[in-house]
């Protein structure tokens, strides 16, 4: 069954606009995609919301400041310290979420442990496309890609950010409100997982290691467990398993 998404905007904390789809109905899903990509690449168009909607969930799905049709500003004064763990905590009050899980996958997954940290108490958190490293080695990562902004019009095929560069192109990525974003990024202590107290799954490809070891992260959270699923960091998420891994754990 194809059920069609719900769309809604919120206001964040600094008024800037954010769009939410949501699908199906049931207990809450928050679902958080990953850097440059959207609600709709992430969670739809592969099936994942679907399947969780056809397991008697609600999957809510906010594009992510400066992704898909949510607000992309070029002040500066929008991007402070965590703005993306403020604009989780936004929506979760505007909408008025309560027993609800919260799935987040690569920045989302990031996005999704600061939240926790900051004071979001989902029943059951799922950090997928994550691991160790890329929680507390972020400013490396995102190094990385403000890289590969700076030299997005030069990027060649064989360079380390061409395939970066090339999903930045596709998605049609705002590349100055990008760069502010990934300036508002902080690092992630490792003593600060102590937070993490729900029931948590560390989702990740088989063949995925480009956020470090999720075998690392989840011996490092207080009540988690490790899973996987077919393919590399971007494959996995254009693979029907993630989101059968999902209804699996969030049923439980």
């Amino acid at each position: 069954m194809n059920d069609t998404a719900r769309h809604e905007t919120i206001r964040s904390f600094d008024g800037v606009e954010l769009t939410i789809h949501r699908l199906g109905a049931g207990r809450p899903v928050l679902l958080l995609h990953g850097l440059f990509s959207d609600a709709t690449m992430n969670w739809m168009k592969f099936g994942h919301a679907q399947a969780l909607a056809d397991a008697g969930f609600e999957a809510i799905m906010p594009d992510l400041r400066a992704h898909g049709q949510s607000g992309a500003p070029h002040d500066p004064a929008h991007y402070p310290p965590d703005v993306l763990m403020l604009d989780a905590l936004a929506v979760v009050e505007a909408l008025g979420l309560d027993q609800y899980d919260l799935v987040g996958f690569s920045l989302g997954a990031r996005t999704a442990v600061r939240a926790v940290i900051g004071g979001l108490r989902p029943r059951r958190l799922v950090l997928a496309g994550m691991g160790l490293e890329g929680l507390a080695g972020w400013n490396d990562r995102a190094a990385f890609f403000i890289d590969a902004i700076d030299r997005f019009d030069s990027v060649k095929h064989g360079d380390p950010a061409f395939y970066s560069v090339a999903f930045m192109k596709s998605q049609k990525i705002d590349r100055k409100a990008a760069r502010l974003l990934l300036q508002s990024v902080g690092d992630t202590a490792p003593k600060d997982l102590a937070a993490l107290t729900m029931p948590t799954l560390v989702l990740c490809g088989d063949e995925d290691r480009d956020n470090g070891s999720p075998d690392a992260l989840a011996e490092a959270l207080p009540n988690a467990s490790h899973a996987t699923v077919p393919g590399t960091h971007m494959g996995s998420v254009t693979k029907p398993h993630l989101g059968r891994a999902l209804v699996d754990y969030l049923k439980g």
